[in-house]
């Protein structure tokens, strides 16, 4: 069977059983019964519990959770009953971590949601031969439904009449100038949504005129339903730091298992050895080693990572930017590609009168000068016109149809009072807009006279000229004056502006059929949806920083490339491409040539899927912005999409990761600075501690393979991997972004998150501490104090810690001096810093709480050794960074 749009009206009535005077009330309820309602297929929902387990599917949370058992098993094989603390500690990590992610709700579910509640209309329909209104969702195919200005069209109809009907489809086309429809059209069976003319679909708007169409799909099968289909078949995507945190996660795992296994194998072999192997010694010798490899896991790693990303978050919803999926904060600052629908993202989605003609001066300012022949096209283009204003309550909003209301209010901006123009100048009779003739005439009387205002299409008004307006007054239209006006038609048509055209008559047929006859031309209007002010700046700053900018738009090739070069994201050498070349290419020939193009016009919504994947097969970070029911797939299907809060749907707002609550192109710039600086903070908080881990390993390891002795318990080690870590972690969240952070090249999502000498520095930090952290057991230990190994091991607590707090403020900056910025600058930092200090004071004041610890009390000279030998983790990471420096040049 053919495409509805290609089908004549007998036709369409005839696959749908229906006929003009529509379907009786038995028949609609037998068709409602079989076919269902007008809705959209609810997915099947996961319930809370099944959401709530999903978070513990990342593998360092995995990897906690083994913690957590293990060191439960190990307080109760060994009744040491305190070790349950441990397993307490990492147990509620975990279940804050799966709280948040709980948190960040299902998108599809509330992009399903929106779309559901968009589409629900009441209708007007034709049943038993008499005109009802019904809800939405009880229509079925081959309902006959009314249409006029106002309604939100219910169904996907094929249209069996229209008198001057336009429908506003922006949310599915992305043009944002009404669709003229024309009944009686045939239109090819290839041809793209938005150039349907006989055909009128689900969820758009009538601005103007009236119709009426029989229902040809319903629910799930409308254009509308097929995006809904998208939207659920698309799958979540992994950020970056996710794959990052994922991989660092199994890489710990590793090495903590290479750790267990040959501490348990030294401890095995020690008591082979020394004569003293038993079951006893067997099983002491493998809950120690594991007691000790799970104490070495930075269990304040993931519950960092959140809470940075959480006050990324609060930072960029100052910036109007709102997160509603927390990785995407940080997959911004990998962003290389942004697509960007066209109205009402790059445009104001307002259409704006731009320039105007008048015999022999063109004037590209809105009011330009004023002269007898420019009043009276202003005053022309104003009265006929069906524009509404509302009251002085309503701000004298005007109400109508977006290119009637952009003449009115370039008509107000002159400074003249529209409602004084109407009153003046009242409308006595009129001739609407039709397709055929393409003008609409209004007759006004003023001061006893009759005068004709007419405007529609310059070449079809033209034709029905005989007289033009000069500044010296009317006389006979001559060819030299077709041929200008036809050329600053063409001028403005390759502006990409939309022309139309005004006349006038004075003697006043009493015919009407002849009153479009002998007109005097006035002059040209030319309009466009004009660019935001801040975007080229936005799209400049793109560029700078290493992303490629794209338009994507159901608008035609003219009007995108028009606006594309005026903002900077079309430059020489770069192509348009429109939906129907895409549909020619196969995945792999658009995915070889796309790179050549930055501007896609008239695509559809499987377009723009296509060209986000055909960039994310070349391991390319795409984000996608856009307002409409058609972004709302392509949105979902990049790493980060991108709604508009204000013009928005909800579709496309579900189905993004972030909103822009300001609708300004130019906050993306802002959040990807955001995102950017988070990820180097995450890099100096997964520096900070895993230096730390490393040092606690090492030390364990030398203490307990070669020494023989018991070293810092696990109580210890979690409090400093907890508390002393994990504040100044945070703080490190907090820094602010270094100057040139929008001057680098974006970052590879493949890149490893030890990349740029991270790894090497964990290293070296790590032994540096382990250096000082040794020194300083074994000076407690032989030198001050009578062998007493506890002496020795709670001053190397004492250093550890300490440590942390000072060496948090070396990773301020990671390759310069610590003295290069401001050192008080970190609020946060200098609170963690004395929070850290208070808490090590209270454990060796409180002898409860040492005693819990393991530790023992310290004189004023066992404890100065152990906060100097910690101080000097600055100097050391100092000379570090002076001979990465050196080697650097």
């Amino acid at each position: 069977m053919k495409a509805f749009h290609a089908q004549t009206f007998d036709e369409a009535l005839q696959n749908v059983q229906s006929t003009p005077e529509g379907l009786s009330t038995a028949e609609a309820a037998q068709r409602l019964a079989k076919n269902g309602k007008n809705a959209l297929k609810e997915p099947k929902r996961k319930s809370l519990i099944v959401k709530f387990l999903e978070q513990f599917k990342d593998m360092m949370i995995i990897v906690l959770l083994v913690a957590a058992a293990v060191s439960a098993v190990i307080s109760l094989a060994e009744g040491v009953y305190e070790e349950l603390i441990d397993a307490g500690i990492i147990l509620l990590i975990v279940i804050i971590n799966a709280v948040i992610g709980l948190v960040q709700s299902n998108k599809a579910e509330a992009a399903m949601d929106a779309l559901k509640s968009m589409n629900r209309p009441y209708a007007k329909v034709i049943r038993d031969g008499v005109p009802l209104r019904i809800p939405g969702e009880e229509l079925v195919v081959g309902d006959i439904v009314l249409l006029e200005a106002g309604d939100t069209v219910p169904a996907d109809l094929r249209l069996l009449e229209s008198a001057s009907l336009k429908i506003e489809e922006a949310a599915l086309t992305g043009e944002s100038v009404p669709s003229e429809k024309e009944a009686g059209e045939l239109v090819a069976e290839d041809a793209p949504l938005g150039d349907r003319h006989n055909m009128a679909y689900s969820g758009g708007a009538v601005t103007y005129g009236r119709g009426k169409g029989v229902v040809v799909a319903i629910g799930m099968q409308t254009e509308m339903g097929k995006i809904a289909e998208m939207l659920t078949s698309e799958d979540a995507e992994t950020s970056p730091l996710q794959n990052q945190l994922a991989k660092t996660a199994k890489m710990l795992s590793i090495l903590v298992l290479g750790i267990a296994v040959v501490i348990f194998a030294v401890n095995v072999i020690r008591a082979v050895v020394g004569g003293t192997f038993s079951v006893e010694v067997l099983i002491e010798a493998f809950m120690t080693a594991v007691a000790i490899a799970v104490a070495a896991i930075p269990e304040g790693l993931p519950a960092t990572v959140t809470i940075v990303l959480a006050l990324g978050v609060q930072r960029m919803s100052a910036r109007n930017a709102i997160i509603r999926n927390l990785p995407s904060v940080e997959t911004l600052g990998c962003c290389e590609i942004i697509c960007s629908d066209k109205t009402g993202t790059l445009t104001l989605n307002r259409m704006t009168v731009k320039g105007l003609y008048t015999m022999g001066q063109s004037f590209t300012d809105k009011t330009g000068l004023e002269t007898d022949d420019t009043m009276l096209l202003r005053r022309t283009l104003a009265l006929c016109n069906d524009t509404v204003e509302g009251d002085a309550e309503s701000g004298h909003k005007l109400y109508g149809d977006p290119t009637e209301t952009a003449l009115v209010q370039y008509y107000k901006d002159a400074g003249d009072r529209y409602d004084e123009l109407r009153a003046n100048f009242p409308r006595t009779n009129e001739l609407p807009f039709d397709s055929v003739r393409k003008c609409m005439s209004v007759l006004c009387t003023t001061d006893g006279q009759d005068v004709l205002y007419v405007k529609g299409a310059p070449d079809m008004l033209l034709e029905r000229c005989t007289q033009i307006m000069t500044a010296e007054g009317v006389r006979p239209l001559t060819d030299a004056d077709r041929n200008d006006i036809l050329a600053a038609n063409r001028g403005m048509a390759e502006q990409a502006l939309r022309v139309l055209a005004a006349a006038v008559r004075y003697d006043i047929p009493k015919n009407k059929d002849h009153w479009e006859e002998e007109l005097v031309f006035v002059g040209l209007v030319g309009m466009i949806d004009p660019p935001r002010p801040e975007v080229k700046d936005a799209v400049a700053v793109c560029r700078e920083a290493g992303m490629r900018p794209l338009m994507i738009t159901g608008d035609h090739k003219d009007t995108a490339a028009a606006i594309a070069s005026e903002i900077g994201i079309l430059r020489e050498g770069e192509k348009v491409m429109t939906g129907a070349e895409i549909d020619r290419l196969s995945d792999e020939e658009l995915t070889a040539c796309i790179a050549e193009y930055s501007v896609f016009a008239r695509e559809s919504p499987e377009n723009k899927v296509r060209i986000v994947r055909a960039y994310r097969v070349q391991d390319k970070i795409v984000a996608m912005t856009g307002d409409g029911v058609n972004d709302a797939p392509s949105i979902k299907a990049a790493d980060i999409g991108i709604g508009m809060g204000i013009t928005g749907t909800d579709v496309s707002k579900g189905a993004a990761d972030m909103v822009l609550a300001d609708d300004n192109f130019a906050t993306i710039v802002g959040a990807v600075e955001e995102g950017r600086k988070i990820y180097a903070n995450i890099q100096k908080a997964l520096q900070f501690l895993l230096s730390a881990n490393i040092a606690e390993v090492l030390c364990l390891f030398i203490v307990s393979v070669f020494l023989g002795e018991s070293f810092l318990t696990p109580v210890m080690i979690l409090w400093v991997n907890l508390i002393t870590d994990s504040l100044p972690a945070l703080a490190l969240g907090m820094e602010q972004a270094e100057q040139d952070v929008m001057k680098q090249k974006p970052r590879k999502s493949g890149g490893s998150l030890f990349a740029g000498k991270v790894g090497t520095r964990i290293i070296l930090q790590g032994c540096m501490q382990t250096i000082l952290v040794m020194a300083t057991y074994l000076l407690g230990f032989h030198v001050m104090s009578a062998e007493n190994h506890e002496v020795g091991v709670t001053m190397a607590f004492i250093s550890l810690a300490a440590i942390q707090l000072f060496h948090a403020y070396n990773m301020r900056a990671l390759s310069h001096s610590l003295f290069s910025r401001p050192l008080l600058a970190n609020r946060m930092m200098n609170v963690a810093f004395v929070i850290g200090a208070v808490l090590i004071a209270i454990i060796m004041v409180i002898p409860g709480l040492r005693d819990m610890f393991g530790a023992v009390a310290l004189n004023w000279q066992q404890l100065a050794v152990a906060l100097g030998s910690a101080l000097f983790i600055i100097p050391a990471v100092e000379i570090q960074k002076l001979i990465e420096k050196k080697h650097a040049k």
